[in-house]
């Protein structure tokens, strides 16, 4: 079974696992494993790809290489972002004070 016909409202999911993977695993991930748990905390992105791969590739392998892209530029993206923020509050008190 393919994605589009599998879920009942696939462009709302593909949206909610592209923008905030964590709550929409939460919702619809359904029973984690350990392995799972520790795919959700550290890395979602990638645990979104991972889970669409095993699922998904034999039916949807376009959907399947978009998630990979959206794995890396997210994972790679939260943490540059993060790093930028934290650089910029530091400077921005340091101006101040």
């Amino acid at each position: 079974m393919d994605f589009w016909s599998a879920h009942a409202h696939p462009l709302l999911l593909l949206f909610g696992l592209a923008v905030f993977p964590r709550i929409t695993l939460l919702f619809v991930g359904g029973p984690f494993g350990w392995l799972h748990w520790l795919g959700w905390v550290f890395g979602p992105h990638l645990l979104v790809a991972i889970l669409a791969t095993t699922r998904y590739w034999d039916t949807d392998p376009v959907l399947c290489v978009i998630a990979w892209f959206l794995a890396f530029a997210g994972t790679g993206g939260e943490g540059m972002g993060a790093r930028r923020g934290v650089r910029w509050r530091w400077r921005g008190r340091s101006e101040s004070a």
